[in-house]
């Protein structure tokens, strides 16, 4: 088996040109972080990261039809929320599309590394490249916000998907939740990288070659991340796309108050200085903080927690 390297970084001209031109946008980022998204946002295929998958479809679609015969996943990455689901039991057959060829193929090596037969494509989710009637299921994970026209994409889905067929959409960035985290993560950002300029935190500093990169990043991610969602508004859209039995769930409000300045604080320093205690002091605050979160649902908006959630079943 060949594994590809990893893609060059984006030019500052790439970075420009993107601006005018979105799927070109998309297809840069995500071929560009291919390689690394895992590490990225610490994607694994082990008990940590398939009950995450399977907790959060749990949430917002229940357990009825598990295993769902045949699944499609639309702007698939590298396979986490597809092989994830797959481990968890709650699909059999599995496709994966992405518009990235990179993504595509890095979702394709994943499952050949687990031991999986998936099917993959090249695909825009605006224009599926399958027939009516096709799937059991469709699946995507944080995807829809990087869509153009989402109505548009929910009636693909809904095409494809056979009569009483059912799609999952998880790990959707809300309008307030959104504006909440990335704010506190440029400041963390902003701080960590200015105090590891000091002599005495040197060691602490990622090379100025790695924190520009980063931020071409950063710049690429702001083009392509489209929208945020007011959950009863996403799930209107649905319904005009043609959903029936259409849900919303929301999840991770302290959580994500801590996680993203955690991930952005990882970012920005040496990956040598963060060790296996630190992962797991990570994975357990946001464990612990997402059983707060479930209680304080209670009397908190749904519109203030940072994940939507939405599911729908095809006429």
């Amino acid at each position: 088996m060949t594994t590809a390297g990893p893609k060059p970084a984006a030019s500052a001209e790439d970075v420009e040109a993107a601006w005018n031109d979105n799927k070109l946008a998309q297809v840069l980022y995500h071929d560009w972080e291919a390689s690394t998204y895992d590490e990225k946002w610490s994607i694994s295929y082990d008990e940590r990261c398939v009950d995450y998958a399977r907790d959060r479809f749990k949430a917002v679609a229940g357990t009825d039809g598990w295993p769902y015969g045949k699944s499609l996943e639309i702007g698939a990455g590298t396979g986490f929320f597809t092989l994830n689901l797959k481990l968890a039991g709650v699909l059999a057959e599995a496709h994966v599309t992405d518009l990235s060829p990179g993504m595509v193929e890095a979702a394709k090596r994943n499952a050949d590394t687990l031991g999986f037969a998936i099917e993959g494509k090249v695909a825009d989710a605006e224009k599926l490249p399958y027939e009516d009637d096709t799937f059991d299921l469709v699946i995507g994970h944080a995807v829809i916000h990087h869509i153009p026209d989402v109505e548009l994409a929910f009636r693909e889905m809904l095409r494809v998907l056979k009569p009483g067929g059912r799609f999952v959409i998880c790990g959707e960035p809300t309008r307030y939740g959104d504006y909440v985290a990335r704010r506190l993560s440029r400041f963390t950002w902003w701080a960590t990288t200015n105090v590891t300029k000091l002599p005495a935190l040197s060691h602490w500093r990622r090379p100025q070659s790695e924190l520009d990169e980063s931020s071409r990043a950063a710049a690429l991610e702001a083009v392509v991340d489209l929208h945020t969602f007011d959950p009863d508004t996403l799930a209107r859209t649905a319904e005009r796309a043609g959903a029936t039995a259409v849900r919303t769930v929301t999840e991770e409000l302290l959580a994500a108050w801590v996680g993203w300045p955690i991930r952005t604080f990882e970012a920005a320093v040496p990956e040598e200085k963060l060790g296996f205690g630190w992962r797991m002091f990570a994975y357990k605050s946001w464990l612990q903080l997402s059983k707060v979160d479930k209680v304080l649902s209670q009397v908190v908006p749904d519109e203030l927690y940072y994940n939507v959630s939405i599911t729908g079943v095809a006429k």
